[in-house]
């Protein structure tokens, strides 16, 4: 049962943001959220044998003071873990909302498709603690993730503000299809103003009209538009242009909005665009 919300904290500039939009998330959907910070192999205890060639009394000397540290390594690792989680909590906490933090140990793929079956929807910083704000990186975890899962994944930038406009990116293609449709059956977007926008071509309006209706046969209201040009730069100028405050989008498709998600057009995508990122499969 889907029940709930997975919220990724990593201690980095992007979890107050991730805490914040899961939040609203969770609010509108009515559902607890989830916390989640994963200790990864790095911060594990075992860093093998190092002592060498070293006389007997020595190597066994240096063995204990290597273990003695890493030990120490760990309990720092699991205290760090807690204090990230603690504060995500009270962020949640402060917004009214449910939360329950998991501290685990392990693969972070691995242990997000443990949890996977019973998750509505994962929020994820657009970065990771590693990366810090360089403009110029895109966590190999969130690829992963975006690749993995298949639940929709809310893409966090590091500023929070609160969700009114939506820009729907629309081809027509079954995943852009089943966006449509889980936004259509989802509390998550009612009230706000939605537009739909597809890339110029062949049938580019009635595919954006049979879009809108199944939104409004739900009681959503949209604006559709074509736009030309290159999809990615097109949504960017529009987003810029119009202060959008959310991008959705379907992982895959038949045109060249595809790309934004598989292959290098995703990467520049999401490193490049200023505003939240929903992406359904």
């Amino acid at each position: 049962m889907t029940d709930r919300i997975l919220a990724l904290v990593d201690g980095s500039g992007f979890s107050r943001s991730v805490c914040l939009h899961a939040a609203w998330i969770a609010q509108r959907l009515g559902l607890p959220v989830d916390l989640l910070h994963v200790l990864g192999r790095r911060e594990a205890a075992d860093r093998g044998d190092r002592s060498g060639a070293l006389s007997l009394g020595a190597r066994t000397a240096l063995l204990e003071e290597l273990a003695s540290l890493d030990a120490q390594r760990a309990r720092l690792a699991q205290a760090q873990g807690r204090a990230i989680l603690d504060d995500a909590h009270a962020i949640l906490a402060a917004e009214g909302v449910e939360a329950v933090p998991h501290l685990r140990q392990g693969n972070l793929i691995d242990t997000v498709a443990e949890i996977e079956p019973s998750v509505r929807a994962l929020v994820v910083g657009k970065r990771g603690e590693a990366a810090g704000f360089a403009s110029d990186h895109l966590g190999s975890n969130l690829e992963r993730i975006l690749r993995a899962t298949t639940v929709p994944v809310f893409i966090a930038t590091a500023g929070y503000r609160p969700v009114r406009k939506v820009l729907v990116a629309f081809d027509g293609g079954a995943s852009s299809r089943v966006a449509i449709d889980r936004m259509a059956a989802s509390p998550v977007f009612r009230d706000l103003a939605i537009t739909l926008a597809c890339a110029g071509g062949d049938d580019a309006d009635r595919k954006l009209e049979r879009a809108r209706g199944t939104l409004l046969a739900a009681g959503i209201e949209a604006e559709t538009c074509v736009v030309s040009g290159e999809p990615e730069v097109a949504l960017e100028e529009k987003i810029e242009a119009e202060g959008f405050d959310l991008l959705v989008m379907g992982a895959y498709g038949h045109s060249r909005i595809r790309s934004l998600i598989i292959g290098s057009t995703t990467t520049a995508m999401i490193r490049s665009c200023t505003i939240p990122i929903l992406v359904y499969r």
